[in-house]
């Protein structure tokens, strides 16, 4: 923990955001598939998405900004700047959410912007460059897989054609969906920005623990995704000797527990979940004949990435072999760590110390928007603290003096960087 002294060229302009109409926002767009307990679920091109959607849009038009969609969905509103022949500055995140999904995870990096935006407005601040504030489609992945589609589409790290012809887990495809709900527009997936900022939620305890405000988000970890399919035998499960099982069940428990073991072998920052499992026929009575689960593996470092990718799979076959059960896999997604820019990082940590918050760098164990634009920009995020560092959870909760914070440092990078 650290609040760094402002450098030299780091200028802070007068304006500060409006924490109370931030937050009047976020509530009212976590009314659309609002849940009990706070709650919000909001899975990517569905009715509520699209509802989600129209309430941004009418929000990016009145503050008078030009919108425009892309063939994947993407929605970009972007404000003038004193020269718009130069690239813009671009910030925002996403609105869609998992399926117990909480106010604050994408969302707040969306209508911060928005905020952003509406602080110049009031104080007449035009900016060299252009401001743009965007949300993407399917950053979750909890419909379509992989997730972070429509910023990866956007920024030519996946193909549109491969994007729209994705099939969820309802069966319905990208495509048929985007058109149905009516946000299959016409602009071309592409996006050159000067440089890129998300604020966002940390989603993970580090910030809230130690009791600091902001988060200068050093890069995010590279994210392994992997689905097994196991094939066994059903047979009674009062009548099978446990020798003469084929039990696709056993295995897919011993699976998730050698992750545990590999996470902890090669230790911190490897982490190693199994986050999804169905087994069939999933009958109290009967040994499963089949199980499909999924390996999320992440690291700051990708060839301890890969070391972890080879232990687990290694481990998947030895297991499989060892009970008589067949396994197969598929790639679900994976992207290597991503780097952040210095100049952006530095930018952040240097503006909320001259802000008065206290500071510390920290990478991201989640996978953002952001690292879609790191490639071909100067990308950084802003993380505030998640209390307890819940989130995708009805319970996940950021505080408004927090929200407020996030959103002022988001304000003073943009602006410089808008001038740059």
């Amino acid at each position: 923990m650290h609040s760094p002294t402002p450098r030299p060229d780091l200028t802070l302009s007068p304006p500060r955001i409006d924490g109370a109409r931030l937050d009047r926002r976020l509530a009212a767009l976590a009314e659309i598939g609002a849940l009990e307990g706070g709650g919000c679920s909001r899975l990517a091109l569905t009715d509520d998405d699209r509802r989600g959607r129209d309430l941004v849009i009418a929000w990016m038009r009145e503050l008078g900004l030009e919108v425009t969609i892309d063939r994947i969905g993407n929605v970009v509103g972007r404000r003038s700047g004193r020269d718009d022949s130069l690239a813009p500055v671009v910030t925002g995140s996403h609105i869609d959410t998992v399926r117990t999904g909480g106010p604050y995870d994408g969302n707040l990096g969306v209508l911060a912007g928005l905020e952003v935006v509406e602080t110049l407005n009031e104080a007449g601040i035009t900016t060299r460059r252009p401001l743009a504030v965007a949300f993407f489609t399917n950053e979750e992945g909890a419909r379509f897989a992989p997730d972070m589609m429509g910023s990866a589409v956007q920024q030519g790290a996946l193909d549109l054609e491969v994007a729209l012809a994705t099939v969820g887990i309802d069966g319905r495809s990208v495509g048929d969906e985007l058109t149905r709900i009516g946000y299959a527009g016409d602009a071309p997936c592409e996006l050159r920005a000067h440089a890129f900022v998300e604020l966002h939620i940390e989603q993970g305890p580090v910030l809230d623990r130690e009791g600091i405000t902001i988060g200068a988000v050093t890069g995010v970890q590279g994210i392994s995704w992997t689905e097994v399919e196991l094939r066994g035998v059903s047979n009674h499960a009062g009548t099978t000797p446990m020798s003469m099982r084929r039990d696709a069940g056993l295995v897919a428990a011993e699976i998730a527990v050698a992750l545990r073991q590999i996470a902890t072998e090669l230790g911190p920052p490897q982490v190693a979940t199994v986050g999804a499992l169905t087994l069939r026929p999933n009958l109290v009575n009967v040994v499963a004949n089949h199980a499909r689960l999924t390996l999320d593996l992440r690291n700051t470092d990708e060839a301890t990435l890969q070391e972890a990718e080879r232990r687990a799979f290694a481990a998947v076959d030895e297991l499989a072999a060892r009970e008589g059960v067949t396994a197969t896999r598929r790639s679900l997604a994976r992207f290597a760590p991503v780097p952040y820019a210095e100049q952006v990082i530095a930018a952040v940590e240097g503006f909320a110390g001259a802000l008065g918050h206290s500071v510390r760098r920290l990478p991201s164990g989640a996978g953002h928007d952001a690292q879609m634009f790191a490639p071909s920009c100067p990308t950084g995020m802003i993380f505030i603290p998640s209390v307890d560092g819940i989130s995708h959870n009805i319970r996940e909760f950021s505080r408004p003096e927090d929200i407020q914070a996030g959103a002022d440092v988001l304000l003073q990078t943009l602006l410089q960087l808008a001038e740059g």
